[in-house]
Formats: C-alpha cells, sequence, structure tokens
C-alpha cells in the first residue's frame, strides 16, 4: 500500500466574478444576457457537486450598473446558499460597483465613498479585500493610503498565509483593449506584496481565466458568470460571449495552493464514478488517502518537559 502525497486541503474556497447582475425592473445586458439566472445556475452546480467552500469570494463588478435592486438580488441568490452549507460571503469592490450602494446594501453599513478595504480571518487563513475601483472609471487604481494600509496588516504574517482578493489583476491582457481599463502603477503594489506571507492573489475583471505572477506571486483570475470574452476573435479586436461562463476553486494546502477552473454550463457527462466507487479503486491501486494514513496512525506519547 502507498499512502497519497498530499492530506485534505486546510482550506477551499469558491471564487466566482464579474456576476454583473441588474435590478429586476432593468433589462438585461447585451439585452439578452440574464446573469441573475447564470449565477443561480452556479450556485446549483455547486450545490449538487457535494462542494463545501469555507468562504465563497466574488471579486467584483456584483452588479452591472450598481443599483440597489441588484444587491439585494445578490444577497437573495447567494446568503441562503452559504448559510445552509455554512460558509463566510466576502465582496469586493469593480469598476461597475457603486461604494455607497456596496457598502449599504451588502455590508449593511453607511453609504459613503471610501474605498472598501477589508481583512477577515478564516480560522488562520487571512484573505484581504483590496477596492481597486476609481469611481467614474474602469481602469484601477489604488491609493497611497491604501498601500500603506495593507504594508501593515502584511507586516504579521497569518498562522496560514494570505489571499489577496481584488478586481483588477496585475497581470497582462491578451486582448489589446483591456489595457484601457487595466491597474495603473502596479510597481507601487508589487513593492507592498514582496517578501510578504501573500500566497495568491485572485481577481476578476477580465471576463476569460488566465493565470500568471506577479511579484513572485501566483495570480488566478476567474472568468465571469455572466458572460465571457471570446479569445479566439481575430487578433486585435475583442467579441464578448454568452457562453464558457466559468468560476474557479480554490484548494489552500499546507504548501500549496490550487486553482482550478469550473464550468457554469455544465458538459455532458462522458462516466460518473461516484465516491465510493472512488474509495474502492483506490484501494485497489494500493492508495491510502494521507488524511485516512493520519487519522488511522497510533498516537505517539507526548513528552512533558519539567
Amino acid at each position: 500500500m502507498r499512502t497519497a502525497e498530499y492530506p485534505d486541503p486546510e482550506r477551499v474556497l469558491l471564487h466566482l466574478s464579474d456576476t454583473h447582475l441588474r435590478a429586476p425592473s432593468t433589462p438585461r445586458l447585451f439585452d439578452s444576457v440574464d446573469g441573475a439566472r447564470r449565477l443561480a445556475q452556479t450556485i446549483g452546480a455547486i450545490d449538487a457537486s457535494g462542494i463545501r467552500p469555507d468562504a465563497i469570494i466574488v471579486t467584483g463588478d456584483l452588479a452591472d450598473l450598481g443599483e440597489p435592486g441588484a444587491y439585494a438580488a445578490l444577497r437573495a441568490l447567494v446568503e441562503p446558499f452559504a448559510e445552509r452549507i455554512g460558509a463566510r460571503v466576502l465582496w469586493v469592490m469593480g469598476n461597475h460597483d457603486e461604494r455607497g450602494a456596496f457598502r449599504a446594501g451588502l455590508y449593511g453599513e453607511a453609504s459613503d465613498a471610501r474605498p472598501v478595504d477589508r481583512v477577515d480571518e478564516l480560522d488562520g487563513l487571512r484573505v484581504i479585500t483590496l477596492d481597486t475601483s476609481v469611481p467614474g472609471h474602469h481602469h484601477g487604481e489604488l491609493r497611497e493610503e491604501q498601500l500603506a494600509w495593507l504594508a501593515d496588516v502584511l507586516a504579521t504574517p497569518a498562522p496560514l498565509g494570505t489571499i489577496l482578493a481584488m478586481h483588477h489583476p496585475p497581470v497582462p491582457s491578451v486582448l489589446p483593449l483591456a489595457a484601457s481599463v487595466e491597474l495603473h502603477d502596479q510597481r507601487r503594489l508589487a513593492a507592498v506584496l514582496r517578501g510578504t506571507d501573500v500566497r495568491a492573489i485572485i481577481a476578476g475583471h477580465l471576463h476569460y481565466s488566465t493565470f500568471a505572477t506577479f511579484a513572485g506571486i501566483p495570480v488566478s483570475v476567474a472568468s465571469s458568470t455572466c458572460y465571457s470574452q471570446d479569445l479566439t476573435v481575430p487578433v486585435g479586436g475583442t467579441r464578448p460571449q454568452d457562453g464558457a461562463q466559468a468560476l474557479n476553486l480554490v484548494h489552500v494546502y499546507d504548501d500549496t495552493v490550487v486553482h482550478s477552473v469550473v464550468p457554469v454550463e455544465a458538459p455532458r457527462a462522458l462516466e460518473h464514478i461516484d465516491a465510493d466507487e472512488a474509495r474502492r479503486r483506490l484501494r485497489e491501486a494500493g492508495v491510502v488517502p494521507l488524511s485516512a494514513a493520519r487519522k488511522d496512525a497510533p498516537t505517539e506519547p507526548i513528552a512533558v518537559l519539567r
């Protein structure tokens, strides 16, 4: 028998982005895309899978027009599911969001125009939410006071490290037009992040799944649950599409973080191996899950020093 290389993950995060919900009375995006229906489909797929994340993180552009009714609709879709499975919900500001309505509608706070920067703890895993939005514009920026605040928070490492969640990703885009709405002066952020306990940066904004590194840190960009960008568009152009929507699963282990892209529209299954059959096949292959091996291991006596 052989023990598997990795135990169960320490934490599991559901990373959604760019839901672009509109108030129920507002016309649909592109006159046809129903962001609420797509988000409900996304939540239904996760629920049916049995995956139970520790937190649901939505990295910006939650509402398409910043309407209070859109934030109410978003909460009505996400929070009952999160409460039922015991998951925290962390919201991130995007360029389509409105800070006042965002604060009031999602966090029940007084409406104001300050950046929405937060620190949340998930039993040792720290999640920092950084507001890169610029009111009235679609590009991203970070104020000096935000960077100073971030540096102060990161001065003390967290037990399981830090995940940085933001909307505008600090990575190049393969679509040239995206340069007009990118995060400005990224070197300033890099200077703050180097040498800290940030294990991953998760973001959105681009409407397609992509990966890179920034200041030596892995960056994972989740596509939109609402609509995606077609990367086969003739070079130099851009072509939004109602298809290929996706979410990310983030599995946090002791020594690595795994990001997995999951399509919202479930493809046709070719085979279904349930959990019992998977365990049987592992036994047949002579593989014992590391978590099970640890559970069955004899307890070592603890030496008491006097």
